[in-house]
């Protein structure tokens, strides 16, 4: 009896240890890579939308550290174009989904180059680092803008990640002249502590601050050097920025303190009421775009 009991507290203990180690080994090298490699763990659906080749064309962006960025440069349909706006998507998402705004915004007079952020859709790159590198990835392609295709009255619209990167971008470079700013996140330290959360359904400050570290790690950057709310501080540029009232991806309380932070004297601030972190478009309808218009240079 004795001896059956020894035996199995044995191959429990065994059991116990290899889960562990397995556990270990998990939480070091696969989780930390959800938070930063986005076309290896999943993405979003392809895209359902094109651009129109008779409106532009395919471009490609060659970033400081080498990587190829994907885009597409959409002409305005009117000979004394109102400005050229950089749209950047959210995470995991595709420069194809502007392809709708893109024509739109160019029956109305704008220029639009939309693009693939790194480690995103068709662009070169490894890791996502919410910013750390993206906004000299935009940078890149402000001087793409002005040096190959001549064009000045330079804006950036950007949604949720893509927000974040033009905040980031803003701050560091002046010749943008304006952003629009849709759904996006203050810090990268909190707003990863709640998709941690969202994605496990629970959050262990020790252990999210090591995955959230070691995927800086793993991506070669500080996440405690993104956070837009302080790049707020140094942008003098007009801002719009915008948030749905019910978004349960990134807390509305991440647009205000943003918006808190802004330096600019050209500031507003847009709830979309109802609208979640996804459909703020659908829900501010006509109204929000024509909001957006009026904002914009005529």
């Amino acid at each position: 009896m004795k001896f059956t009991t020894k035996k199995s507290l044995k191959k429990f203990l065994y059991i116990f240890i290899v889960l562990t180690v397995c556990g270990l080994l998990v939480l070091h090298f696969y989780i930390p890579k959800l938070l930063i490699n986005t076309k290896a763990i999943w993405t979003e659906e392809s895209p359902t939308h094109t651009f129109d080749e008779s409106m532009g064309k395919t471009v490609n962006i060659i970033t400081r550290d080498s990587i190829n960025l994907s885009g597409f440069l959409t002409y305005a349909s009117k000979d004394n174009a109102k400005g050229t706006i950089i749209l950047l998507h959210g995470i995991r998402a595709y420069k194809e989904h502007f392809s709708p705004l893109a024509a739109e915004l160019a029956r109305q007079g704008y220029n639009t180059l939309a693009f693939d952020l790194r480690a995103h859709g068709s662009s070169g790159g490894n890791y996502c680092t919410f910013g750390y590198y993206e906004k000299y990835d935009i940078v890149a392609a402000v001087d793409f803008l002005i040096h190959e295709e001549q064009l000045q009255d330079i804006g950036i619209w950007g949604q949720s990640l893509g927000g974040a990167i033009a905040l980031q971008t803003m701050s560091i470079d002046h010749r943008i002249k304006y952003g629009i700013i849709e759904s996006t996140f203050s810090s990268f330290r909190l707003v990863a502590h709640d998709y941690i959360s969202r994605l496990t359904g629970i959050d262990v400050p020790i252990f999210s601050n090591y995955l959230i570290d070691r995927a800086g790690k793993i991506g070669n950057f500080n996440p405690d050097d993104i956070i837009p709310y302080k790049d707020c501080e140094k942008i003098l540029q007009p801002v719009l920025l915008v948030h749905g009232s019910k978004d349960d991806r990134i807390s509305i309380s991440h647009a205000h303190e943003n918006f808190n932070h802004l330096e600019s004297n050209e500031k507003y601030f847009l709830e979309i009421e109802g609208a979640n972190h996804l459909n703020v478009w659908k829900k501010g309808g006509k109204s929000y775009m024509d909001r957006i218009f009026s904002f914009l240079p005529h």
